[in-house]
Protein backbone atom coordinates (compact mmCIF):
# COMPACT_ATOMS: atom_id res chain seq x y z
CA UNK A 1 0.00 0.00 0.00
CA UNK A 2 1.04 3.11 -0.88
CA UNK A 3 1.43 5.99 1.93
CA UNK A 4 -0.85 8.71 2.29
CA UNK A 5 -0.46 12.25 0.97
CA UNK A 6 -0.94 13.96 4.51
CA UNK A 7 1.40 11.75 6.16
CA UNK A 8 4.07 12.75 3.41
CA UNK A 9 3.35 16.36 3.89
CA UNK A 10 3.72 16.04 7.68
CA UNK A 11 7.02 14.35 7.54
CA UNK A 12 8.43 17.17 5.07
CA UNK A 13 7.36 19.42 7.51
CA UNK A 14 8.60 17.73 10.53
CA UNK A 15 12.39 17.56 8.18
CA UNK A 16 12.33 21.04 7.63
CA UNK A 17 11.30 22.25 11.34
CA UNK A 18 13.12 19.79 12.70
CA UNK A 19 10.05 18.93 14.96
CA UNK A 20 7.37 17.04 15.00
CA UNK A 21 5.68 19.51 17.24
CA UNK A 22 6.02 22.23 15.04
CA UNK A 23 5.26 20.24 11.85
CA UNK A 24 1.66 19.43 14.03
CA UNK A 25 0.66 22.95 14.63
CA UNK A 26 1.31 23.88 11.18
CA UNK A 27 -0.85 20.96 9.72
CA UNK A 28 -3.54 21.41 12.26
CA UNK A 29 -3.60 17.93 13.95
CA UNK A 30 -2.22 17.01 17.07
CA UNK A 31 0.73 15.76 18.58
CA UNK A 32 -0.83 12.37 19.50
CA UNK A 33 -1.65 12.07 16.03
CA UNK A 34 1.03 13.36 14.45
CA UNK A 35 3.12 11.13 16.01
CA UNK A 36 0.38 7.96 15.07
CA UNK A 37 0.66 9.09 11.46
CA UNK A 38 5.07 8.80 11.52
CA UNK A 39 4.62 5.64 13.35
CA UNK A 40 2.68 4.10 10.54
CA UNK A 41 4.67 5.48 7.29
CA UNK A 42 7.85 4.06 9.44
CA UNK A 43 6.04 1.17 9.43
CA UNK A 44 4.89 1.01 5.84
CA UNK A 45 8.51 1.63 4.84
CA UNK A 46 9.98 -0.43 7.09
CA UNK A 47 12.74 1.66 8.31
CA UNK A 48 13.17 4.46 10.92
CA UNK A 49 13.02 7.84 9.41
CA UNK A 50 13.71 9.95 12.10
CA UNK A 51 16.30 10.15 14.95
CA UNK A 52 13.88 11.58 18.22
CA UNK A 53 15.65 13.65 21.28
CA UNK A 54 14.29 16.10 23.32
CA UNK A 55 15.65 19.24 21.43
CA UNK A 56 13.53 17.98 18.32
CA UNK A 57 13.94 15.05 15.45
CA UNK A 58 16.76 14.49 13.15
CA UNK A 59 16.59 12.73 9.56
CA UNK A 60 18.12 9.28 9.50
CA UNK A 61 19.73 8.22 5.96
CA UNK A 62 16.80 6.61 5.03
CA UNK A 63 14.50 9.76 6.12
CA UNK A 64 17.28 12.14 4.11
CA UNK A 65 16.56 9.69 1.40
CA UNK A 66 12.99 9.89 1.29
CA UNK A 67 12.71 13.58 1.28
CA UNK A 68 13.63 14.63 -1.97
CA UNK A 69 11.02 11.89 -3.29
CA UNK A 70 8.36 13.55 -1.03
CA UNK A 71 9.13 16.47 -2.06
CA UNK A 72 8.84 15.96 -5.51
CA UNK A 73 5.44 14.36 -5.48
CA UNK A 74 3.88 17.05 -3.19
CA UNK A 75 5.00 19.67 -6.08
CA UNK A 76 3.44 16.51 -8.45
CA UNK A 77 0.05 16.42 -6.85
CA UNK A 78 -0.23 20.30 -6.09
CA UNK A 79 0.57 20.58 -10.05
CA UNK A 80 -2.34 17.96 -10.85
CA UNK A 81 -4.94 19.62 -8.48
CA UNK A 82 -4.13 22.73 -9.87
CA UNK A 83 -4.46 21.98 -13.37
CA UNK A 84 -7.82 19.91 -12.57
CA UNK A 85 -9.18 22.88 -10.94
CA UNK A 86 -8.13 24.92 -14.47
CA UNK A 87 -9.96 21.99 -16.80
CA UNK A 88 -13.07 22.46 -14.05
CA UNK A 89 -13.30 26.20 -14.14
CA UNK A 90 -13.36 25.83 -17.82
CA UNK A 91 -9.23 26.98 -18.42
CA UNK A 92 -6.98 24.83 -20.87
CA UNK A 93 -4.59 24.33 -17.59
CA UNK A 94 -1.26 26.47 -16.14
CA UNK A 95 2.32 27.08 -17.89
CA UNK A 96 5.12 26.99 -15.09
CA UNK A 97 7.73 29.08 -16.28
CA UNK A 98 10.87 29.36 -15.11
CA UNK A 99 13.11 32.73 -15.75
CA UNK A 100 16.55 34.18 -15.17
CA UNK A 101 16.79 37.56 -13.72
CA UNK A 102 18.08 38.98 -16.83
CA UNK A 103 15.07 38.42 -19.39
CA UNK A 104 12.49 38.75 -16.63
CA UNK A 105 13.74 42.23 -16.21
CA UNK A 106 13.45 42.33 -19.65
CA UNK A 107 11.20 41.19 -22.85
CA UNK A 108 9.96 38.24 -20.88
CA UNK A 109 7.30 40.52 -19.15
CA UNK A 110 6.28 42.28 -22.55
CA UNK A 111 6.32 38.29 -24.63
CA UNK A 112 4.13 37.00 -22.06
CA UNK A 113 1.84 39.78 -21.34
CA UNK A 114 1.05 39.55 -25.45
CA UNK A 115 0.25 35.63 -24.68
CA UNK A 116 -1.89 36.04 -21.98
CA UNK A 117 -4.08 38.72 -24.09
CA UNK A 118 -4.10 36.25 -26.95
CA UNK A 119 -4.75 32.97 -24.43
CA UNK A 120 -6.93 34.15 -21.24
CA UNK A 121 -8.08 30.68 -20.60
CA UNK A 122 -3.76 29.24 -19.83
CA UNK A 123 -2.59 30.68 -16.94
CA UNK A 124 1.13 31.50 -16.06
CA UNK A 125 2.87 31.01 -13.48
CA UNK A 126 6.40 32.32 -13.46
CA UNK A 127 9.23 32.27 -11.04
CA UNK A 128 12.39 33.99 -10.90
CA UNK A 129 15.52 31.71 -10.69
CA UNK A 130 19.67 30.77 -11.27
CA UNK A 131 20.05 29.77 -15.14
CA UNK A 132 21.51 26.06 -13.50
CA UNK A 133 18.81 25.66 -11.13
CA UNK A 134 16.28 25.69 -14.43
CA UNK A 135 17.98 22.97 -15.86
CA UNK A 136 17.82 21.04 -12.79
CA UNK A 137 14.48 22.01 -12.13
CA UNK A 138 13.13 21.38 -15.62
CA UNK A 139 14.77 17.88 -15.71
CA UNK A 140 12.88 17.32 -12.41
CA UNK A 141 9.59 18.30 -14.21
CA UNK A 142 9.26 20.62 -11.47
CA UNK A 143 8.57 23.35 -14.90
CA UNK A 144 7.35 23.40 -17.70
CA UNK A 145 9.61 25.70 -19.69
CA UNK A 146 12.48 27.65 -19.09
CA UNK A 147 14.71 30.35 -20.18
CA UNK A 148 18.34 30.38 -19.26
CA UNK A 149 21.85 32.01 -20.83
CA UNK A 150 23.73 30.26 -23.16
CA UNK A 151 26.95 27.91 -21.77
CA UNK A 152 25.28 25.89 -19.51
CA UNK A 153 24.98 21.58 -20.45
CA UNK A 154 21.50 20.83 -21.18
CA UNK A 155 21.63 17.34 -21.35
CA UNK A 156 17.61 16.26 -21.33
CA UNK A 157 16.81 19.67 -22.67
CA UNK A 158 15.11 20.49 -26.39
CA UNK A 159 16.94 23.96 -26.77
CA UNK A 160 14.98 26.77 -29.34
CA UNK A 161 16.47 30.76 -29.44
CA UNK A 162 15.35 32.91 -27.59
CA UNK A 163 16.55 36.92 -27.07
CA UNK A 164 20.14 38.50 -26.23
CA UNK A 165 21.56 40.90 -23.88
CA UNK A 166 24.81 42.49 -23.44
CA UNK A 167 26.83 43.19 -20.43
CA UNK A 168 27.47 46.55 -19.25
CA UNK A 169 29.36 48.75 -16.55
CA UNK A 170 26.48 51.02 -14.11
CA UNK A 171 28.43 54.22 -13.05
CA UNK A 172 28.15 56.86 -11.06
CA UNK A 173 27.34 60.08 -13.23
CA UNK A 174 30.85 61.50 -11.57
CA UNK A 175 33.29 58.60 -12.57
CA UNK A 176 35.51 59.78 -15.16
CA UNK A 177 34.17 57.19 -17.71
CA UNK A 178 30.63 58.53 -17.70
CA UNK A 179 31.55 62.09 -18.53
CA UNK A 180 29.72 63.25 -21.82
CA UNK A 181 33.51 63.17 -23.64
CA UNK A 182 33.71 59.86 -23.11
CA UNK A 183 30.33 59.03 -23.91
CA UNK A 184 31.05 60.88 -27.39
CA UNK A 185 34.24 58.80 -28.35
CA UNK A 186 33.86 55.65 -26.39
CA UNK A 187 29.65 54.74 -26.38
CA UNK A 188 31.14 50.82 -25.66
CA UNK A 189 33.70 50.49 -22.66
CA UNK A 190 36.32 47.65 -22.71
CA UNK A 191 36.41 45.34 -19.91
CA UNK A 192 39.78 46.07 -19.00
CA UNK A 193 38.37 49.85 -18.34
CA UNK A 194 36.15 48.78 -15.23
CA UNK A 195 38.98 45.39 -13.96
CA UNK A 196 40.80 48.32 -11.27
CA UNK A 197 37.58 49.80 -9.98
CA UNK A 198 35.54 48.37 -6.66
CA UNK A 199 32.98 45.78 -8.42
CA UNK A 200 29.37 45.32 -7.47
CA UNK A 201 27.79 42.65 -9.28
CA UNK A 202 25.76 39.46 -8.46
CA UNK A 203 25.94 36.92 -6.57
CA UNK A 204 28.55 34.14 -7.36
CA UNK A 205 25.84 31.39 -8.14
CA UNK A 206 24.97 33.81 -10.93
CA UNK A 207 25.94 32.47 -15.01
CA UNK A 208 26.67 36.01 -15.50
CA UNK A 209 29.50 36.15 -12.73
CA UNK A 210 31.04 33.02 -13.96
CA UNK A 211 31.59 34.78 -17.35
CA UNK A 212 33.09 37.69 -16.05
CA UNK A 213 35.16 35.45 -13.82
CA UNK A 214 36.57 33.80 -16.55
CA UNK A 215 36.99 36.75 -18.90
CA UNK A 216 38.99 38.44 -15.77
CA UNK A 217 41.02 35.53 -15.44
CA UNK A 218 42.01 35.55 -19.59
CA UNK A 219 42.64 39.43 -19.20
CA UNK A 220 45.21 37.96 -16.43
CA UNK A 221 43.18 40.43 -14.08
CA UNK A 222 41.02 39.65 -10.61
CA UNK A 223 37.48 40.80 -9.96
CA UNK A 224 37.58 43.37 -7.02
CA UNK A 225 34.36 42.63 -6.05
CA UNK A 226 33.30 44.72 -3.31
CA UNK A 227 29.71 44.18 -2.84
CA UNK A 228 27.82 41.24 -4.12
CA UNK A 229 23.93 41.01 -3.83
CA UNK A 230 20.83 39.04 -5.29
CA UNK A 231 18.80 41.64 -7.13
CA UNK A 232 19.93 43.97 -10.04
CA UNK A 233 18.09 47.25 -8.56
CA UNK A 234 20.34 46.40 -5.25
CA UNK A 235 23.61 47.00 -7.56
CA UNK A 236 21.92 49.92 -8.69
CA UNK A 237 21.42 51.30 -5.34
CA UNK A 238 25.06 50.65 -4.31
CA UNK A 239 26.41 51.97 -7.27
CA UNK A 240 24.36 55.56 -6.61
CA UNK A 241 25.90 55.37 -2.77
CA UNK A 242 29.24 55.30 -4.40
CA UNK A 243 30.39 51.67 -3.22
CA UNK A 244 31.59 51.40 -6.62
CA UNK A 245 30.76 50.09 -9.94
CA UNK A 246 28.22 47.98 -10.85
CA UNK A 247 28.24 45.09 -13.69
CA UNK A 248 24.46 44.00 -15.32
CA UNK A 249 23.32 43.25 -18.70
CA UNK A 250 22.53 46.44 -20.17
CA UNK A 251 18.60 46.56 -21.06
CA UNK A 252 18.22 46.00 -17.16
CA UNK A 253 20.87 48.28 -15.81
CA UNK A 254 19.32 51.30 -18.15
CA UNK A 255 15.95 50.86 -16.97
CA UNK A 256 16.75 50.60 -13.67
CA UNK A 257 19.67 52.90 -13.16
CA UNK A 258 18.67 55.86 -15.45
CA UNK A 259 15.64 56.53 -12.76
CA UNK A 260 18.82 56.89 -10.12
CA UNK A 261 20.61 59.36 -12.64
CA UNK A 262 23.53 56.23 -13.23
CA UNK A 263 25.31 55.87 -16.84
CA UNK A 264 25.20 52.78 -18.04
CA UNK A 265 27.54 51.96 -20.64
CA UNK A 266 27.12 48.48 -22.88
CA UNK A 267 30.62 46.69 -22.79
CA UNK A 268 32.53 45.97 -25.94
CA UNK A 269 33.58 42.30 -26.71
CA UNK A 270 31.88 39.73 -28.08
CA UNK A 271 31.31 37.46 -25.24
CA UNK A 272 29.90 40.56 -23.74
CA UNK A 273 26.56 39.61 -26.00
CA UNK A 274 24.69 36.30 -24.36
CA UNK A 275 22.24 34.55 -26.03
CA UNK A 276 19.34 33.04 -24.46
CA UNK A 277 17.57 29.77 -24.91
CA UNK A 278 14.13 28.61 -24.42
CA UNK A 279 14.31 25.15 -22.90
CA UNK A 280 11.64 22.03 -22.79
CA UNK A 281 12.20 18.56 -21.22
CA UNK A 282 12.71 16.53 -24.01
CA UNK A 283 9.71 13.64 -24.37
CA UNK A 284 8.11 15.35 -22.45
CA UNK A 285 4.04 15.22 -23.74
CA UNK A 286 3.75 18.75 -25.06
CA UNK A 287 -0.23 19.86 -24.56
CA UNK A 288 -1.70 22.65 -26.45
CA UNK A 289 -1.15 25.03 -24.25
CA UNK A 290 2.71 24.35 -24.22
CA UNK A 291 2.90 24.48 -28.30
CA UNK A 292 0.75 27.72 -28.31
CA UNK A 293 3.71 29.14 -25.74
CA UNK A 294 6.41 27.83 -27.60
CA UNK A 295 5.34 29.00 -30.82
CA UNK A 296 4.50 32.29 -29.03
CA UNK A 297 7.69 32.93 -27.79
CA UNK A 298 9.79 31.84 -31.03
CA UNK A 299 7.94 34.26 -33.23
CA UNK A 300 8.28 37.21 -31.03
CA UNK A 301 12.32 36.42 -31.17
CA UNK A 302 11.97 36.43 -34.55
CA UNK A 303 10.28 39.52 -34.64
Amino acid sequence: MLPDIDSLALFVRAAELRSLTKAAEASHIGLAAASRRMALLEHRFKTTLFERSPRGVELTAAGASLLPHAKALLVEINQMQADMRDHAEGSKGALRILANTSVITEALPDDLASFAQANPDVRLIVEERWSDEIVRALNAAEGDIGIIVEGLRTDGLDTYPYRTDRLAAVLRADHPLASSKARETAPALAFSDVLDDDLIALESGSSMMRLLAQQAVIAEKTLQLRVQVRSFEAVCRMVQAGLGTGLLPFQAALALGTAMGLVVRPLAEDWAERRMLICVKQQRAVNSSLALLLNHLTHATRA
